[in-house]
């Protein structure tokens, strides 16, 4: 009997649940495939290399994690309007305003209210989730003396507050559908890591968890802010604001340094270090239908050749078993954590 090559393996590529979609991700080249409402799958393919390419910093550790949050970002959201733009009123005409901005910006309206939703977003998690815990514990610990138990107080505001905003944003039913997509899209690259032929069966009985996801990235951000901001005090209520500020670009690296490790490693370090975020992931994936399923395929296949993966990565494995392939979730390497009938081992992109 041969012997069998590996149980999981990286590919690289990541992605993002839209509107009736999924965004996937390959190095530069991204596709959208959107259901829409007739219900066929459309499908868009295009190139997206950053804002900051070619910046050399963009390659150091720690330093990158921040652009490539950013650049995530700012493709997200390019991705959800694209995705959006198949469920307006086809009546809907171009407004005044609209041939004003394209008229200022010379075409690039779009590039350009991209860029400051980006820099809006940011701005609201910011006050919401740096600003608003400190000034509720500013609030809350009026008689604490002990700076340490001040500490404790924020860290545990900070948080409550992101998951509090998880679970209401849950229970919108488009925020709901979405979700699913997410699971959709987790499924896909966890049935394409562990050497399985990518066909609606496999991608279905797959784990709707990842590690490499952009909410284990969100749910670190804000565990490595309540430790430095532990460790790091001064005196001064200004520049204790001041330094929670400033830190955020070094928590955003700090984090996605960590989201890096623990996707494409499998010791116990690294599954310990996941479990936050995959406890995380059963509110913000659920389990998608067949139709979901195939959407997420159809953006995988357009940007990433998953057969050639497979002979590179698995080949041996195939041989050792032919029957393998569609084995079951229960001989996966992560079992740190149980998904509802799944081992949770998921993926995404942060």
């Amino acid at each position: 009997m041969a012997k069998r090559k590996k149980k999981t393996c990286y590919s690289g590529i990541g992605g993002q649940a839209v509107l009736e979609g999924i965004m996937m991700k390959n190095k530069d080249k991204y596709a959208v495939a959107v259901r829409k409402p007739d219900g066929e799958i459309e499908v868009d393919i295009d190139e997206y290399s950053g804002s900051f390419k070619g910046l050399f910093l963009r390659k150091i550790p720690f330093f990158r994690g921040i652009f490539n949050f950013v650049d995530s970002l700012a493709l997200g959201i390019k991705a959800i309007n694209y995705s959006a733009s198949f469920y307006e009123d086809e009546e809907e005409k171009e407004t005044r305003f609209d041939k004003a901005m394209n008229k200022v910006f010379r075409g690039k309206t779009e590039k350009v209210l991209t860029g400051f939703v980006t820099l809006l977003s940011i701005a609201l998690a910011v006050a919401v989730f740096i600003l608003l815990p400190y000034y509720l514990t500013k609030l809350l610990s009026v008689n604490v003396r002990n700076e340490t138990y001040t500490a404790f107080i924020e860290g545990g505001l900070r948080l409550a507050v992101f998951i509090l905003y998880v679970l209401l944003i849950s229970i919108n039913k488009d925020i709901k559908r979405v979700y699913r997509y997410h699971g959709a899209e987790h499924k896909c690259i966890n049935c394409i890591e562990h050497g399985k032929p990518l066909t609606v069966d496999n991608v279905m009985k797959s784990s709707r968890l990842h590690k490499r996801c952009g909410t284990s990235f969100m749910i670190l951000v804000i565990l490595i802010s309540v430790i430095l901001f532990f460790f790091i005090r001064v005196d001064s209520p200004l520049m204790r604001l001041v330094i929670r500020i400033l830190l955020i670009p070094v928590i955003a690296g700090i984090a996605y340094e960590i989201i890096r490790f623990a996707g494409s490693c499998n010791n116990a370090f690294a599954k310990v270090l996941s479990i936050p975020g995959l406890l995380l992931q059963k509110i913000t994936t659920k389990e998608p239908d067949e139709r979901m399923v195939e959407v997420a395929i159809a953006a995988v296949e357009a940007v990433f050749d998953w057969k050639d993966f497979e002979h590179d990565n698995f080949a041996e494995k195939a041989d050792a078993n032919p029957e393998e392939s569609n084995s079951s979730e229960g001989e996966r390497v992560e079992v740190v954590l149980e998904d509802d009938n799944k081992s949770a081992d998921g993926a995404g992109n942060p």
